[in-house]
């Protein structure tokens, strides 16, 4: 009897630390709001956001260059200056290097991760807009949309590798799963490509439908869950690595251009601009989300971070102003900034 009763002890004992494991999740996730803004001067418009955990920096693109704040403060230490459409930032910290995507009309920018000085600029192809970090391979993947292609760098030697050509479409976002592959959205055809990140070829073409205009992307490694944000349907959809299916979709708001996963608390996050919404679902499986939360962030609010020691989430913003008619020459007009409105918006727990 008393072995029943230690056995049936220790049953509940780990059945607790699981609940409760799922509900600090659940309790911070539900807890988010707006902890503070930080101004950033300039006007020019902005692409994505990265954060480096580990170095406490956050990387905040902004028309030709790069603004370096640091994760506890919210200072800023430093600045990396580009040429126009300066788009995103990805790290190599085992080479204490950074690269970073620019349209003019496309290269990429090696940093010193110390420093911030600029160490070498790499031709790639027209609109590199995605960038990565491949740390299977050492490489450097940029989606080089102007020229429908991929670009692959050796993060050490800053060294161009190789290329995949004639992809066809518009190139979107990239992830990687750490296992030899790269996946990489192509907007405008509703496809999810499987990569070789070695090799340097299309392994499989998956069709993403329902899902329309795959922007955002992310992964969860362990199960080989793709996360995308869909731009044209409103919503998310979870992709099996494996076999291209898809096997969960959730709501969001329109206007989706970043998602991150947090394999820590199992949380996923997804950026809208056309409402300001931060949208926070918790994997209860592989292929089971529910929402938690749907934070309110400001219109334009696309492109986000998400710190993985705090679990704070930077969202890159400004104010804007009425959106301009369409016209032959700027059929998609977006709206003017406001001067002086552009900051980064600090959402967290408590």
């Amino acid at each position: 009897m008393k072995r029943i009763a230690a056995g049936i002890l220790r049953l509940t004992a780990g059945s607790l630390v699981l609940f409760a494991a799922a509900a600090i999740a659940m309790s911070a996730a539900g807890a988010y709001h707006l902890i503070k803004k930080i101004p950033i001067p300039g006007d020019g418009g902005w692409d994505y956001v990265a954060a480096d955990s580990d170095a406490r920096r956050l990387y905040v693109s902004h028309n030709t260059e790069i603004v370096v704040l640091d994760l506890d403060s919210g200072a800023i230490v430093g600045k990396i200056a580009g040429g126009p459409d300066m788009h995103g930032a990805a790290i190599a910290s085992e080479f204490g290097r950074g690269f970073i995507s620019e349209s003019n009309p496309g290269s990429v920018v090696i940093f010193d991760l110390k420093t911030l000085a600029k160490i070498d600029e790499v031709r790639v192809g027209d609109d590199p807009n995605g960038i990565i970090y491949d740390r299977e391979t050492k490489r450097i993947f940029t989606a080089d949309r102007g020229s429908k292609r991929i670009t692959a760098i050796d993060a050490k030697t800053g060294k161009i590798a190789g290329t995949i050509e004639n992809l066809g479409g518009r190139t979107e976002h990239l992830a990687s799963d750490e296992a030899g592959h790269v996946f990489l959205n192509m907007q405008d055809r509703n496809t999810l490509l499987k990569l070789d990140a070695r090799n340097l070829k299309v392994l499989e073409t998956w069709s993403t439908a329902p899902c329309e205009a795959p922007s955002s992307m992310d992964m969860d490694r362990a199960h080989s869950r793709i996360f995308i944000g869909c731009r044209g349907a409103g919503m998310m959809a979870v992709v099996d690595a494996t076999s291209g299916k898809i096997v969960a979709t959730n709501p969001i708001g329109g206007g989706v251009d970043a998602a991150e996963f947090d394999p820590k608390t199992g949380l996923v996050y997804f950026s809208t601009g056309a409402n300001g919404v931060l949208s926070i679902f918790h994997q209860k499986s592989p292929d089971e989300y529910d929402i938690v939360e749907n934070v309110p962030t400001q219109p334009g609010a696309r492109t986000m971070a998400v710190d993985r020691k705090t679990g704070r989430v930077y969202v890159a913003v400004a104010e804007l102003g009425p959106r301009p008619a369409p016209s032959p020459e700027n059929p998609r007009a977006r709206p003017p900034i406001i001067p002086g409105t552009f900051s980064v918006l600090v959402i967290g727990p408590q």
